[in-house]
């Protein structure tokens, strides 16, 4: 393996845990961030030399606690928590990163990072944006992007959260197992999230992050055995088995988007489907309905649909009526107007796009541009699939826009009126 590679797959691996512990131990969330990453920068010029440490956990987190040490060593202020970072045990003792004994019940180390970030004496929303930037190693950008918000916004609502956690003195450590289900809804928006930006990349040049996709499945199966009574997260996990078993098939082999009614169901992971679909039944059987079992209820009306026409595309419009009540959004009822145009007509669709307030999200453009298409009306419909280019965040969306509006271009069409603001008819976990 080249150093790069070792290097990447620590940070997939690593990061979360030798942030947190920096934070745990300084109580410092952009210091414990700043470490971290000049731990791994150290990384990159020192393994190429002397070597992929057996260890790579425990060598980041020595060298981001010597940056730490370095840095409180320059602030009078850090003298007390100096001397706690002193006592951490060096390389050659205990992992530097092992968690301190609790009586939670949570097992696995991220997993219990991320219950740790999601304090209830935080917003909901913050707890969840903390938790992507620090311990997911998401993006400033992505996140804001996955809360549809400008990213000075999001930067500026994480520098808020870190100076109410450090003004408030509020503890970095995980609840006992009593308090978890407090903290519940919040790690389930991390998990959701998490997988969303794996599923659907919000920017960059593939569509697909399997790894990041893969690694919330994980977690979510690590925390519906956590928490078996709990229909969410049960809805959770069935929403991701259920969407997960496409991924084969979501992009062509070069890597461009295939919409939903174009991919070969044939290539889809049956086992995938039917653990989901049974996931899905026993957490409805609770029932105590909520947004993650009803999404999980409309990615099984798509998974078990044998082909395109197959899909009841009434039966979807019906649940995102449902949705709506839970989870009142924009992006909701964009994909309801998609059900709706799917079930009754693009005209009955398209009708529905104008009271959206949406403008400058591609999907929104590229679901007009596509009504237009089927509704023939081509000239249109074209300059919305460029709006929709133009926004796009993706080189596999912007290449596949392209190439509709190249199917377009060449065909008669109506004169083009006026320009609009400008991804297919897809659902969107």
């Amino acid at each position: 393996m080249d150093v790069e590679t070792a290097v990447a797959e620590a940070f997939r691996e690593e990061w979360g845990q030798v942030v947190a512990t920096l934070i745990r131990i300084t109580g410092d969330w952009d210091l414990a961030e700043e470490c971290a990453q000049d731990a791994f920068a150290l990384a990159l010029r020192t393994w190429p030399r002397d070597g992929v440490p057996d260890r790579p956990g425990a060598w980041l987190t020595t060298a981001a606690r010597h940056r730490a040490t370095d840095r409180l060593r320059r602030d009078a202020v850090g003298a007390a928590k100096l001397r706690e970072v002193a006592r951490m045990p060096g390389p050659d003792g205990p992992e530097p990163d092992d968690p301190e004994p609790d009586d939670s019940g949570v097992t696995d180390d991220r997993l219990r990072l991320i219950f740790t970030c999601c304090h209830p004496a935080l917003a909901t929303e913050a707890q969840v944006a903390l938790a992507l930037r620090t311990l997911a190693g998401l993006s400033t950008a992505e996140i804001a992007r996955a809360f549809l918000v400008p990213e000075a916004t999001m930067s500026q609502r994480l520098v808020r959260v870190k100076r109410k956690i450090r003004h408030a003195r509020i503890p970095y450590r995980v609840p006992p197992a009593h308090l978890l289900p407090e903290r519940t809804t919040a790690v389930l928006g991390v998990l959701y999230l998490m997988f969303n930006e794996g599923y659907s990349a919000s920017a960059g040049p593939g569509l697909l992050r399997p790894d990041l996709a893969a690694e919330a499945l994980r977690l979510a199966r690590v925390l519906a055995r956590l928490m078996p009574d709990e229909p969410e997260a049960l809805g959770l996990l069935a929403l991701m088995l259920l969407q997960h078993a496409r991924r084969a098939t979501r992009v062509d082999a070069d890597g461009v988007l295939v919409p939903l009614e174009e991919q070969d169901r044939s290539r889809w992971d049956t086992a995938a489907i039917t653990e989901g679909t049974a996931v899905l039944e026993t957490a409805l059987r609770r029932r105590r309905p909520g947004p993650y079992q009803i999404q999980a209820a409309i990615a099984a009306c798509h998974a078990t649909a044998a082909h395109a026409a197959d899909t009841d595309w009434p039966q979807i419009a019906g649940l995102y009526d449902q949705l709506r009540k839970h989870v009142p959004s924009a992006v909701v009822d964009l994909n309801r107007a998609i059900a709706v145009g799917m079930a009754d007509g693009p005209a009955a669709g398209l009708a529905l796009l104008d009271a959206l307030p949406l403008a400058g999200y591609h999907l929104l453009a590229a679901t007009r541009a596509d009504f237009l298409r089927r509704l023939g009306r081509h000239a249109e419909a074209a300059r919305w699939y460029a709006e929709a280019r133009d926004l796009a965040g993706t080189d596999a969306e912007r290449t596949y826009l392209t190439r509709r509006i190249s199917e377009l271009v060449s065909v008669p069409g109506e004169p083009v009126r006026r320009a609009g603001e400008a991804r297919p008819p897809e659902e969107h976990p």
